[in-house]
């Protein structure tokens, strides 16, 4: 690992991917600081525009985006009460009301250094924690790799969607489309209807962009705010330093990043849940906790620390074993896998000085984000809350018309990408959560061709798919987490009768 991490250091320092990282934090903090943006639309739209670059350069790009638009969230969150991202909600319970005080400078501060410490300790884990996850991975095998889709797919369902049916449906939604295109094995049209574009099935940039860049854009354009934010309440003065408090902030900063690196590395999770669990927990533990909720600066250090500290921890499970911990990580796989990249045990072994890299770029990214997201540069960004939504919308169009157009030149991709953005919409009006989708399509075509290879190693007998240790423990860690809120159900309804009883009497 060592050797590998020195041969990608001149990839990481060159002048080049310097300028990408320090691009991708100024548009990260630019679309973190939008409402109704986040970081999964943001790379939406980048991942088009990197298509034909140095994959070096792309992926700093996007670690860039993902540290910037972590932390762009905070500043709506804490000078609008309107959090730019969904992982930013925790830190508007604190941080508007340290605003309403006059301490909006300050609220910055913390959030900004604590979202810096809590990227960089999850980037630290992610170099750490991803080579022994890889180790052990090695020993999987085609029966294994089937049963680690599955339990990819069930928990990502059953976390990210209010309720494990809509999970479910939004997989199927995912799988079926992954299976557009010709037969991997003998070449038969599957779901083409004729058309000569979908041999190959659909493009994953496409499918990408459509479901996470245009129904943000539809909503934008739905709502028509016509105002923006004033620009008295964008004059921020030095309210002292939050650095120099560094004491008081240390155990909370402690606590949140081994609550977001855990967090991140459970498939599923993502940096709405860590942030407020952290949040929770600094509550919990605090010598006044009635202060929270009305202006303490403990609770925006805990929810951008453990938002941070979710970023780079959630691509540890999707750099080795292909399955993201959030829908930012699973929009990065589809990024890697635009510039040739599968993750895996196999993208260490074929391209160690580019994941290496890449991991590194986290890190780098992490410590320039106090560079680039300082005061001066808050109060600069903070500007862009002045222009009314309904302006951007038609930009935002039109990259993603662009970008998507410059892949393959075709129409065909406009047109899908037209159509999906509407199903995406609809389906995010319905309450279906959008990355078990792309779960679905990324894992799909993995799991069908490691079934078939598993049955047909063992002469087509169904009985070896459950024949190694690791493959019954994947089997029953994925029927419990199917079965995981059923059970919840079933418990709430046991005790519903026996606590009326107990008032009647």
């Amino acid at each position: 690992m060592i050797d590998a991490l020195l041969h990608a250091l001149p990839l990481v320092f060159a002048p080049m991917n310097i300028l990408a990282m320090f691009i991708g934090l100024i548009a990260g903090l630019i679309v973190g600081c939008l409402p109704g943006l986040t970081v999964v639309t943001g790379l939406a739209v980048l991942i088009p525009l990197t298509f034909g670059l140095d994959p070096m350069f792309a992926l700093g790009m996007m670690a860039g985006m993902y540290n910037g638009g972590s932390y762009g969230g905070a500043i709506p969150a804490i000078l609008m009460r309107v959090p730019g991202t969904p992982a930013s909600v925790a830190t508007v319970l604190d941080g508007y009301k340290m605003t309403q005080k006059g301490q909006a400078a300050y609220a910055l501060q913390v959030a900004l250094l604590s979202g810096v410490i809590g990227s960089v300790l999850s980037s630290i884990s992610l170099i750490l924690l991803s080579p022994p996850l890889v180790s052990f991975s090695l020993m999987f095998g085609p029966i294994e790799y089937f049963w680690l889709g599955i339990l990819g797919l069930a928990t990502v369902s059953s976390l990210l969607g209010d309720d494990l049916p809509k999970g479910l449906i939004a997989c199927g939604i995912g799988l079926l489309i992954g299976a557009v295109g010709q037969d991997i094995s003998n070449g038969t049209e599957r779901f083409t209807f004729g058309q000569l574009d979908l041999l190959d099935g659909f493009s994953a940039i496409v499918l990408l962009t459509g479901l996470f860049a245009v129904p943000p854009v539809l909503q934008i354009i739905e709502e028509a705010v016509k105002t923006g934010m004033s620009g008295d309440k964008l004059k921020l003065h030095r309210q002292g330093s939050a650095l120099s408090q560094w004491r008081f902030f240390t155990p909370v900063w402690i606590r949140s990043s081994i609550i977001g690196i855990i967090i991140g590395i459970l498939p599923g999770a993502g940096g709405s849940m860590s942030s407020f669990l952290a949040y929770n927990e600094a509550k919990r533990v605090a010598r006044n906790p009635e202060t929270f909720g009305h202006g303490n600066p403990e609770g925006v250090a805990a929810s951008e620390c453990g938002n941070g500290a979710d970023n780079a921890a959630s691509l540890i499970p999707a750099l080795a074993l292909g399955i993201p911990g959030s829908g930012v990580a699973a929009v990065i796989l589809g990024g890697l896998l635009v510039h040739g990249l599968r993750p895996g045990p196999q993208l260490f072994r074929e391209h160690p000085d580019i994941v290496y890299g890449f991991m590194l770029q986290f890190l780098v990214t992490s410590f320039l984000l106090a560079i680039v997201g300082g005061l001066a540069a808050t109060r600069i960004f903070g500007q862009v809350l002045r222009l009314p939504r309904i302006v951007l919308a038609p930009v935002i169009l039109l990259f993603v018309t662009v970008g998507v157009y410059s892949v393959n030149n075709s129409l065909f991709d406009l047109w899908v990408l037209l159509g999906v953005g509407l199903i995406g919409y609809v389906l995010e009006r319905l309450d279906y959560p959008s990355a078990p989708i792309v779960l679905g399509l990324l894992l799909g075509p993995m799991i069908e061709s490691q079934l078939r290879l598993a049955l047909t190693i063992s002469g087509g007998k169904t009985t070896a798919l459950l024949s190694t240790p690791i493959a019954v423990t994947l089997a029953l860690l994925s029927a419990a987490i199917l079965l995981a809120p059923a059970w919840r159900m079933w418990r709430e309804r046991g005790k519903t009768p026996v606590i009326e009883g107990a008032e009647s009497r």
